[in-house]
């Protein structure tokens, strides 16, 4: 029964962190800027800057937006490319652990034997939690590691470049650059809602990904059912 509750909990938590950031995807005001309307500012008019994955915005202060799509895809800049690639990779990397999990919950009445389940179940665990988290290149930089300390790390598979946190830092870390310097635009651009909330959807695909995890540890280890 308590292999069986763990399980429920890591799918609904699974399935909302997916969904989470597949809004993402869609959202608009993945980095935002607005120009006039500070404080002791002359200008009067406050107007928006705002691009998606997809295209980028302005709106003025009368709230008419002009858009430009993002023309076509070898075209779009780089690191735009690169959050995409990362999160259709996640969501996909996600599916096949809802597919295994499914076969793999102990309440349900497919996916062969007991055994068998909960190495499907413990697959599937882990597709969730490499769809969710990751520890990027540009973050092992910044820990100031020596290339002998990241090639130890690989082999030993302690370090883990995966999915959605990834898109979600790069795009991050792209934003952060600019807003320190702007360049000849001067636009000082800032994190978007689908950011957090793409961070937030990790974190759930990760934690229900730990609970198929530890729900089938015993078994796996030998150990008796609970």
């Amino acid at each position: 029964m308590k292999i069986r509750v763990v399980q429920i909990w890591g799918f609904l938590m699974t399935v909302l962190g997916w969904i989470f950031v597949a809004c993402t995807m869609a959202m608009e005001g993945w980095k935002i800027a607005s120009v006039g309307g500070m404080g002791g500012s002359a200008v009067i008019k406050v107007a928006w800057h705002w691009t998606s994955l997809w295209r980028s915005c302005f709106t003025d202060s009368t709230a008419v937006t002009n858009c430009k799509d993002f023309p076509v895809l070898w075209s779009v800049e780089d690191y735009v490319q690169i959050v995409r690639a990362l999160l259709m990779s996640a969501l996909s990397v996600g599916m096949l652990g809802f597919v295994l999990s499914l076969l793999g919950m102990e309440c349900t009445y497919i996916g062969g034997k007991v055994q068998s389940k909960y190495k499907k179940i413990y697959i599937g665990g882990c597709c969730h939690i490499i769809s969710g988290k990751c520890l990027t290149l540009n973050t092992i930089k910044s820990l100031g590691l020596t290339p002998k300390c990241i090639i130890y790390l690989m082999r030993t598979n302690t370090c883990c470049i995966l999915l959605s946190t990834s898109g979600y830092g790069v795009y991050a870390q792209y934003v952060y650059a600019i807003h320190i310097d702007p360049g000849p635009t001067g636009l000082q651009f800032n994190l978007g809602t689908p950011i957090f909330l793409g961070w937030v959807g990790s974190a759930f695909h990760i934690t229900g990904g730990a609970f198929y995890l530890w729900s089938v540890c015993t078994p796996l280890c030998g150990g008796e059912k609970k």
